[in-house]
C-alpha cells in the first residue's frame, strides 16, 4: 500500500464505522416500529454531524475522510451504472417519457429559480433543483462533485430532502382520491415526485400493486436521467470555468471520469454484458460505498454553517416540490389509460373508474413475438 492509501485508513475507517452505526441503528429502528423514518444514508449523515459537533477528528482522519467525500463516493456512481437497464426508456412509452422529461425540467427550473430567490448560492440552489427533479440523496451526491459544491451545501440539502421526503410519503396518497387520480395515474404521480427508489414502493403498493409498479417503473426511468445531467452539467461547468478565464483542478476533464464510468457501465448493462446478479451486486456495494461517503460527509460538516442556512434551504426544497407535485397532477390527468409492460410475459392492463378507491385491474398473458 503506497503512503497516500496508507493515510487515507483512518478516516476511512471511521466514516465505515460511522456508516455501519447508521445501518444498524436504522435495521433496529425498523424492528422496533415496522417502519424507517429515516435512510441509512441520512442518518450517516447525521450521525456524522453529531460526532464532529462533539469530537473534532484530528489531522491523521482528514485524508480518509477527503477520500470518502471523493474517490469512495465517485466509484459508487459507476458502480450503480451497473444496475441502470437504459431499455426502461422503451417500455413507458413516448408520451409517458415525455411527461417524465418535462417534470424533470420543471423541477430544476423551479428549485434553481427558488433557491436563487431565498438567498442560497448557485451551487447550492443547484443541488436541490437536482435533488428534487432526479433522485434525492444519489442526485445530490452525483452532482456535487461535478458543480465544486461544499460540504456544508450537500449536507443540508440532503437532509432536508430527506426529511421532506418521509412527509412525501405520507401525504401523497391522500392527494389522490383528492386529485380524482386512478391508480395508474397515482402511480405515475408518485414515479414523477418521491425522491427514492424506496420510498416510492412505499407511497405506491401500499395503493394497489399496479399503482407500485407504474410508479416503480416511471421512476426507474427518471433515475436514468441521472447520468445525461450530470454530463450536460460538466459541460457547462467547464464552459463557465474558461469564461471566466479559470480552468481549475475542479473541473480538469470535459467529462468527469466517473460520468463517463456510469455511462459506459449502463451501456454494457443493457447490452447485456454484464448480468442481473452482477448488476444487483454492483448496486448492493453501490449502496455501502455511499453510505460510508454520506458518513465522511457528515465529519466534514461543521453545525454552525447548517444552522445558517436552514429556513432558506427548507423553503426552496418544499416549494420547488410543491411545484413539481402541481405539475405532476396537471399532467398525468392527462395521460390516457395504458399498459405498462415488465421484463416477463404478462402486461398490466388497465380498466379504472375516475375514483382511486374503484381501480380494478387484470393480467393479460402477451407474446413479445406478437407485439402488443
Amino acid at each position: 500500500m503506497n503512503g497516500r492509501g496508507a493515510a487515507a485508513l483512518p478516516g476511512l475507517a471511521l466514516s465505515t464505522a460511522v456508516g455501519l452505526a447508521a445501518l444498524l441503528a436504522e435495521r433496529a429502528v425498523h424492528e422496533w416500529t415496522g417502519r424507517s423514518p429515516l435512510e441509512p444514508l441520512v442518518l450517516a449523515i447525521l450521525l456524522g454531524v453529531a460526532l464532529r459537533a462533539a469530537w473534532t477528528p484530528g489531522e491523521r482522519f482528514n485524508a480518509g475522510i477527503a477520500a470518502g467525500t471523493g474517490l469512495v463516493l465517485e466509484m459508487s456512481i459507476v458502480l450503480l451504472g451497473c444496475s441502470a437497464d437504459l431499455r426502461q426508456f422503451a417500455r413507458v412509452g413516448a408520451l409517458l417519457g415525455a411527461a417524465i422529461v418535462v417534470i424533470v425540467l420543471l423541477g430544476l427550473a423551479a428549485g434553481i429559480t427558488i433557491g436563487r430567490m431565498a438567498g442560497l448560492t448557485r451551487t447550492h440552489a443547484l443541488l436541490i433543483a437536482c435533488g428534487n427533479a432526479i433522485c434525492g440523496n444519489s442526485a445530490i451526491a452525483a452532482v456535487a462533485p461535478v458543480i465544486g459544491a461544499r460540504k456544508e451545501e450537500v449536507a443540508s440539502a440532503i437532509a432536508y430532502t430527506a426529511v421532506l421526503g418521509v412527509a412525501v410519503i405520507l401525504a401523497l396518497p391522500w392527494l389522490a382520491p383528492l386529485a380524482g387520480l386512478d391508480h395508474y395515474r397515482y402511480g405515475v404521480l408518485a414515479g414523477l415526485t418521491v425522491y427514492a427508489v424506496p420510498q416510492v414502493i412505499a407511497a405506491a403498493y401500499p395503493v394497489s400493486a399496479l399503482a407500485g409498479q407504474t410508479a416503480t417503473l416511471v421512476k426507474l426511468v427518471r433515475v436514468l436521467l441521472l447520468g445525461p445531467l450530470v454530463f450536460v452539467l460538466s459541460v457547462l461547468e467547464r464552459r463557465r470555468s474558461r469564461a471566466a478565464g479559470v480552468i481549475d483542478a475542479q473541473h480538469p476533464a470535459f467529462v468527469p471520469w466517473f460520468v463517463a464510468g456510469f455511462m459506459l457501465a449502463a451501456a454494457l448493462r443493457t447490452g447485456g454484458m454484464i448480468s442481473t446478479d452482477v448488476g444487483s451486486t454492483a448496486l448492493a456495494s453501490a449502496k455501502w460505498l455511499t453510505l460510508v461517503a454520506m458518513a465522511a460527509l457528515g465529519l466534514g460538516v461543521e453545525v454552525r454553517v447548517l444552522q445558517r442556512v436552514g429556513i432558506a434551504v427548507a423553503g426552496t426544497v418544499t416549494g420547488s416540490l410543491l411545484v413539481m407535485i402541481a405539475g405532476a397532477v396537471l399532467l398525468v390527468r392527462l395521460l390516457p389509460g395504458g399498459v405498462v409492460r415488465g421484463e416477463g410475459r404478462t402486461a398490466i392492463a388497465i380498466s379504472c373508474e375516475p375514483s382511486v378507491r374503484s381501480c380494478r385491474t387484470t393480467a393479460a398473458a402477451t407474446d413479445r413475438r406478437a407485439g402488443p
